[in-house]
């Protein structure tokens, strides 16, 4: 490949059929198979891993930031992948990271980026309206490409050591926007959103209630990771958020989450759980049940549905969460996420149980990362006020 561009990854649509992906090297198009199928990616990783050409520095052997970006790009595109091949979303975040970076200092020597040149990059940031707490994470990438740079020997230590002196943004010590911490949802607004969504939608938000689980292990759940011989069932994602520390996952099912998901269960064990194809046909049975026009007039069901959407076996977490805020929106409650869902779980497991009992079913290794999901019981302090304050 004679370019220093990561070929993409593409999608050719079919009118007819599932959209196939391919990947253009040196002007020749490669077909990879079903578009974003774990065959496809893990043939496109094959085709662009280790073919890429030893990267050349113009400026006397010395890079440039711009230069830096483009070798750790290929490396990050490489390393921050899941088991099954998909890019992990700290990808993308790298991706926003890099762009800015090249976009303030591309054309600087690496060896002369300093402090006072990532600070300056980080007023801009500032000045942009990012939250603190966006910002020191971007900041963090920026000089992660810097110590990736030292461990290949592209630059000397020197300046990723002096990179790493910038310390983070305050709270309350900077014109950075802070957020709101994030609450958990009140179950009144959770029971008023329900009402709003599709039956498939709701019991999944009725399942992240009861056990606590992150949405992209219950869009992720089958029936195979599911273990139904004890009386709490327990359900071992096959993929989660901290798989890559060496952290087991277990999540126990009690029996209201067991009369939720038993209907969800008669399919494939390596099928997915929830699919946005069952909630799809339920909408259309409702559609067609409700019809004016007699069926022998007008269209037939599915005689015009050339070029839409075709819903698919397993919902994303992006799009499971777009249903909730747009439910809540038609209830006219407030906007809530299905996170909001863990926090609420871990405060009531913490006032019922204590805060080791939060922190398992939350799946955390430190209980202090629990504490922030689970809010004090102000009520308990009332009442200690009221016996001996």
């Amino acid at each position: 490949m004679s370019s220093s561009r990561v070929p993409k990854y593409s999608r050719q649509r079919e009118s007819s059929r599932v959209d196939r992906a391919y990947v253009r090297i040196d002007g020749r198009k490669i077909k990879l198979g079903v578009y974003g199928s774990p065959e496809s990616k893990r043939k496109y990783a094959e085709l662009i891993s280790g073919k890429r050409p030893e990267t050349t520095f113009a400026i006397g052997g010395t890079p440039t930031v711009n230069e830096i970006l483009v070798a750790y790009l290929e490396y990050a595109q490489t390393y921050y992948r899941h088991p099954n091949g998909e890019l992990a979303r700290e990808y993308g975040h790298i991706c926003e990271a890099a762009k800015f970076l090249r976009r303030e200092a591309g054309h600087d020597l690496a060896e002369k980026f300093g402090p006072k040149r990532l600070k300056a990059i980080r007023q801009q940031l500032v000045d942009k309206g990012l939250s603190r707490g966006h910002i020191n994470a971007q900041i963090r990438r920026m000089a992660c490409v810097f110590r990736w740079a030292v461990e290949e020997e592209l630059i000397s230590e020197t300046t990723h050591r002096a990179l790493a002196a910038v310390r983070n943004l305050k709270r309350g010590r900077s014109k950075a926007k802070e957020t709101a911490p994030v609450r958990p949802v009140d179950v009144a607004t959770v029971e008023a959103t329900l009402a709003e969504l599709p039956e498939v939608l709701a019991d999944m938000v009725r399942l992240q209630l009861l056990t606590g689980c992150r949405p992209g292990e219950l869009c992720t759940m089958r029936p195979c990771d599911i273990d139904r011989s004890g009386e709490v069932w327990l359900y071992t994602p096959e993929h989660h958020k901290t798989e890559h520390r060496g952290h087991s996952r277990v999540i126990a099912i009690g029996p209201k989450a067991q009369s939720i998901l038993l209907r969800y269960l008669a399919r494939a064990a390596d099928a997915y759980c929830f699919q946005p194809k069952d909630s799809e046909s339920k909408r259309l049975a409702e559609r067609e049940a409700a019809r004016v026009t007699p069926k022998s007039c007008g269209n037939r069901r599915g005689t015009n549905c050339a070029g839409t959407f075709k819903a698919g076996s397993i919902y994303l977490v992006a799009s499971y969460r777009q249903a909730i805020i747009r439910a809540a929106a038609r209830a006219g409650v407030e906007h809530w996420t299905p996170h909001r869902l863990r926090h609420t779980k871990a405060t009531e497991v913490r006032r019922e149980f204590g805060l080791d009992a939060a922190q398992s079913v939350l799946g955390h290794k430190s209980a202090a990362i629990t504490q922030v999901y689970a809010e004090l019981d102000v009520s308990k302090a009332s009442e200690v006020a009221l016996q001996i304050g």
